[in-house]
């Protein structure tokens, strides 16, 4: 039974949440110990590692590319490593696979692996999925006290769950979600689990939105580019956490962003809203 499946609606709002560096204070410290670092072990590009990383870190981090699909990433990093530093063997079949796959996760890129003939292409598929594993191993092992949620992230959530439904809409490995929601009490404010292996962001919200919810009553709480344009695909609200402003972003979203949207007059405040949220990130 999928996951959507199994899911009863029981208000007329509907508040998604995205996870790493939105609720989870976690954004930094993964791309820091181990998305970068571990494509510069797996592709040995240690001898140009600090531009690389840095490099890494500015475009999934610190810019309008944050939050980007781990993949998407993966293949614009490479990319950039085949025109600057060496060679990347069947770096056009990863890119052609990021830009047409249904779906960017670990299953679908087993599947692509297995339909792919061309011999470079298949070993760069491969090796992505190498990394991609790696990353995800290497998260489990990160040390609990840095993966915690921001503050008032919590309370937050509490609250939304009085008058919403809450979603967590993610791109993030569903293991590492579950695990460290479980473990700060988050879960207990959640009535669905959208991560990874479910789809991109924009279907999840589409999905939801076949319970009935009016598209003026959902909400897509989220800190990256990418969680605006899912709420703009499907006409819902969005509300940003900024990045470095974690703290005042949920105080101000219990304060006024869900009075706003009880009210009936989020959408006089979702253009300032979008205005701060592009220019933090330099857009």
């Amino acid at each position: 039974m999928s996951v959507f499946d199994s899911f009863e609606r029981k208000h007329d709002l509907l508040i998604c949440v995205d996870s790493d560096g939105c609720v989870m204070d976690t954004m930094n410290c993964k791309h820091f110990h181990c998305f970068g670092p571990c494509m510069v072990m797996e592709w040995e590009l240690d001898q140009w590692r600090a531009p690389i990383l840095e490099r890494w870190n500015d475009v999934n981090l610190f810019q309008m590319t944050r939050g980007i699909n781990r993949f998407k990433g993966l293949a614009l990093a490479l990319a950039e490593v085949d025109r600057k530093y060496m060679p990347i063997p069947g770096i056009a079949t990863l890119e052609r696979w990021v830009a047409e796959a249904k779906a960017l996760s670990n299953g679908a890129l087993a599947e692509a692996i297995l339909a792919e003939p061309d011999g470079d292409g298949r070993r760069c598929l491969e090796k992505a999925l190498v990394w991609s594993d790696a990353v995800n191993a290497g998260i489990v092992q990160l040390p609990d006290a840095l993966k915690v949620p921001f503050y008032g992230a919590l309370e937050g959530l509490a609250a939304a769950h009085g008058f919403a439904d809450v979603a967590v809409v993610s791109s993030a490995n569903r293991a590492a979600v579950e695990e460290e929601w479980a473990q700060h009490g988050l879960l207990e404010h959640t009535d669905i689990l959208l991560t990874q292996d479910r789809g991109s962001k924009a279907y999840c919200i589409g999905r939801m939105l076949e319970y009935g919810y009016a598209p003026e009553k959902v909400l897509m709480v989220g800190d990256a580019p990418g969680d605006l344009e899912a709420a703009r695909k499907n006409g819902v609200w969005f509300y940003p956490i900024l990045v470095n402003q974690e703290a005042q972003s949920w105080a101000e979203l219990r304060q006024i962003g869900f009075d706003k949207l009880l009210s009936g007059t989020y959408g006089g405040y979702q253009p300032m809203k979008e205005r701060q949220f592009l220019e933090n990130l330099g857009g």
